[in-house]
């Protein structure tokens, strides 16, 4: 740990949740301007406070019973605006993709407005066979489906979506560009992204996601689903008093509202709660809980009144299973789990390896990338039916069962080899190509990319198992099958391996098989799908633990206490800094303490009776003690070499508010009761209480004296950093705080290492 010597105070400085003064310092997340840690525990005092001061000020009057009924309400007030403006917004996100997807194959003649699906309404399962609907070539004179034209229009279209795309997010919102999860997961985590949930991101990232969407590019908007709608959180959570400076109770609103993003993605209210509780939020109280379920509930409902698809359906891949599954399967069910454990691995190993190049040689052309990608995947799919139609249609096509009609041979026998043929390619070609694009400098997300690679191997696993059953019906193991109703329904093996791969790719669980089931309504596949998943997480922890957003967050050098995270047999004691800036509580004056203010950029300071005995007496933030200087200057002629007081009891000291310009008490700012530790406490335990209870710092203390200091970025030194020997003290195990290339460390250090270290120091 760095220690610069005081020459005034005679102290030395140390971390203390410093916020970044040089972004180039933190190359990897430079995009970002801090990365200052929240104290939930400062909040939550300040709430207190304001409600103490509030109800003082109130009287028996109607008008205070009305004020305070308002103020008791506001939780449920903001959870309702941000349901509606969630699901509003998603069901024109859902409208707008669906119409610029199917302009890039022609228009309607009868509206331009219209896509293909409406403007062919009575005739939508008869493909080709609309005469409203008119392929560019046929608007420029040319016989209809010629194959070049169409081609150049679908080229031209998908390239210039994803041009418009990327040029918004570069010049208006970067932000906006990625998934959003990762970060999300930080911000709940108590960690400040500033700018990341501002009003520019949500419109940028709403304009964005549609067009990238309908451009063709291998991601999905339901990733981006949950950024949108915590910036819609935060965006109207800050105009209300409860929530405008308090960013623990802005947690809950954030929590409330990554469940609605997933619930309007999904169609799936209870879910979305699940997946903020099992995915999201790393604090989840039940006031929080009731509060999520209303507002992903009022999400829902917004979007089933607008009813974007005029199907009377949330999601356009939602269908209902009739027919039960039959005991044999469970191995085809099991061999899904298989593929999609084995999926969510390799895609997430090689966007890695994808993400690193894109750092180091295309930071400066998301534009041009963006670009070329929507080129190359318009070249590749065209020839593909299930590569060019929109992923979510695709796969309302591949569930279906073939009672519902037949859409491009899927249920013709004949046919049968030829669609393999295409399904087999398409899963191939839509691996590769998500590996290239999650992660451009676009707003993108794999729920749905991964949704649809399943749906496609699943039918293609579900088509080879009906060809068996009818090639070789007298085989034993279709011996339970009944003779009145088909035996094999492939579009349940293709929403399976949906089902397997979008938990191969995210390691989601619980929240994932609740997701399926409100997609279908089927009760009798809860089993089938909960042995899928189930088979998918065994398999895929074997390669990898965490999903792609854990590893997001881990390559960008995210600070976040993941939940997974162990530190067995390490204590305090090991990893606290020990070298601390402290305050006196007499001794020190006005031009020393503001002279350590503008030396360093610590979050706060423990004050001590003196340097000798170090008995903790309190502690005092930042912002409290420059307000209480500003506060002086401005109330009397304060002199720098004023004597400064931290005074915990009732003395005869002058306060600010008094009229001598040679005394200042800053007692009334400290926190007498701060958060303390023993140094044996095993780091573990210090580690919930960080991710339970949010403090900015806890002090560690032994026989009422400060012996150290703990932040959330010491912790997270410890979780990523090698325990080494320390020489003076061989049985302890020590953690490394210095740079790369320390002579006096002697220990190597890998350059992901170095680049926490210096995030962690920052």
């Amino acid at each position: 740990m760095e220690s610069n010597e005081n020459s005034s105070s005679g102290l030395n400085p140390t971390t203390l949740s410093r916020e970044p003064e040089d972004d180039e310092a933190i190359e990897a997340i430079s995009r970002y301007e801090d990365f200052a840690t929240v104290d939930w525990i400062q909040d939550a005092n300040m709430e207190r406070s304001r409600r103490h001061k509030l109800m003082n000020s109130l009287d028996s009057s109607w008008k205070s019973w009305l004020w305070l009924s308002y103020e008791a309400g506001q939780a449920w007030i903001v959870a309702l605006l941000v349901g509606c403006t969630v699901g509003l917004n998603a069901a024109l996100i859902n409208i707008i993709s669906e119409w610029l997807s199917d302009v890039k194959l022609g228009y309607c003649s009868t509206g331009w407005w219209l896509n293909q699906k409406f403007c062919c309404w009575e005739v939508e399962n008869e493909i080709g066979s609309c005469d409203d609907w008119y392929d560019w070539s046929m608007r420029l004179n040319f016989p209809r489906d010629m194959l070049f034209i169409n081609l150049v229009f679908y080229i031209l279209f998908a390239s210039l979506f994803a041009f418009v795309a990327a040029f918004l997010v570069k010049s208006y919102a970067p932000y906006a560009a990625g998934s959003g999860i990762s970060e999300i997961k930080v911000i709940l985590g108590g960690f400040v992204i500033k700018g990341f949930l501002g009003l520019w991101t949500l419109i940028i990232k709403s304009l964005g996601v549609a067009m990238v969407v309908a451009s063709g590019i291998s991601v999905g908007k339901e990733g981006p689903a949950v950024h949108i709608a915590c910036c819609v959180g935060n965006v109207i959570s800050r105009n209300f008093s409860k929530f405008k400076d308090n960013k623990a109770r802005k947690r809950e609103i954030l929590s409330a509202a990554s469940a609605a993003g997933v619930a309007v993605a999904f169609g799936s209210p209870i879910g979305g709660v699940l997946f903020s509780l099992e995915e999201i939020s790393t604090f989840f109280p039940l006031k929080t809980l009731w509060r999520t379920f209303f507002c992903a509930l009022v999400a829902t409902v917004t979007l089933q009144a607008i009813n974007p698809f005029r199907t009377g359906k949330l999601v356009i891949f939602e269908v209902t299973y009739n027919r039960d599954w039959q005991f044999f399967e469970i191995f085809s069910f099991i061999f899904l789990g298989v593929f999609g454990g084995l999926y969510g691995a390799f895609l997430t190993k090689m966007n890695l390896i994808v993400a690193t190049y894109r750092r180091k040689y295309l930071r400066d052309y998301g534009v041009q990338e963006a670009t070329f990608l929507a080129f190359i995947t318009a070249v590749i799919g065209y020839f593909n039916i299930f590569l060019r139609i929109d992923m979510s249609e695709m796969m309302s096509i591949l569930f279906k069962e073939c009672e519902e009609g037949d859409y491009y041979g899927l249920c013709k026998r004949p046919q049968t080899a030829s669609v393999m043929n295409l399904l087999f390619w398409a899963t191939v070609l839509r691996i590769g190509l998500c590996i290239i694009s999650y992660g451009a400098k676009v707003p993108c997300g794999i729920f749905v990319p991964s949704m649809a690679i399943g749906a496609c191997f699943g039918r293609f696993v579900g088509m080879g198992v009906q060809a068996l059953h009818h090639n070789y019906p007298s085989w034993p193991i279709f011996s339970t099958c009944p003779t009145d109703v088909p035996c094999i329904t492939p579009g349940t093996y293709s929403f399976l391996g949906a089902a397997a791969a979008l938990c191969g790719v995210t390691k989601m669980t619980v929240s994932l098989v609740v997701i399926m089931f409100e997609l279908t309504g089927a009760l009798n596949y809860i089993l089938p799908t909960m042995i899928t998943v189930m088979v998918t997480k065994a398999v895929g922890d074997l390669f990898m633990t965490g999903g792609i957003a854990d590893q997001m967050i881990k390559l960008n050098g995210f600070p976040f206490l993941d939940k997974e995270d162990h530190l067995f047999g390490i204590s305090v004691s090991q990893v606290m800094v020990r070298d601390q800036t402290v305050f006196t509580s007499t001794g020190m004056r006005l031009e020393n303490i503001e002279q350590i203010l503008d030396e360093c950029g610590y979050s706060g300071f423990p004050v001590v009776e003196d340097r000798k005995n170090m008995k903790l007496t309190g502690f005092i933030s930042r912002s409290e003690l420059k307000y209480a200087i500003d506060k002086a200057k401005r109330t009397r002629a304060i002199s720098p070499s004023a004597y400064c007081f931290f005074s915990t009891e009732d003395q005869n000291t002058p306060t600010v508010e008094g009229n001598s310009s040679s005394f200042i008490d800053f007692g009334p700012w400290i926190d007498q009761t701060p958060f303390t530790v023993h140094p044996k406490l095993p780091l573990e335990t210090a580690m919930d209480l960080f991710k339970k209870m949010g403090p900015r710092a806890i002090l560690v203390e032994l026989n009422g004296k400060l012996i150290g200091l703990l932040t959330k970025k010491d912790v997270l030194r410890a979780v990523h950093s090698k325990p080494v020997k320390d020489p003076l003290l061989p049985s302890r195990p020590e953690f490394h705080r210095g740079m790369s290339g320390d002579s006096n460390s002697g220990h190597y250090f890998s350059d992901s290492e170095v680049e926490l270290d210096t995030l962690v120091r920052r």
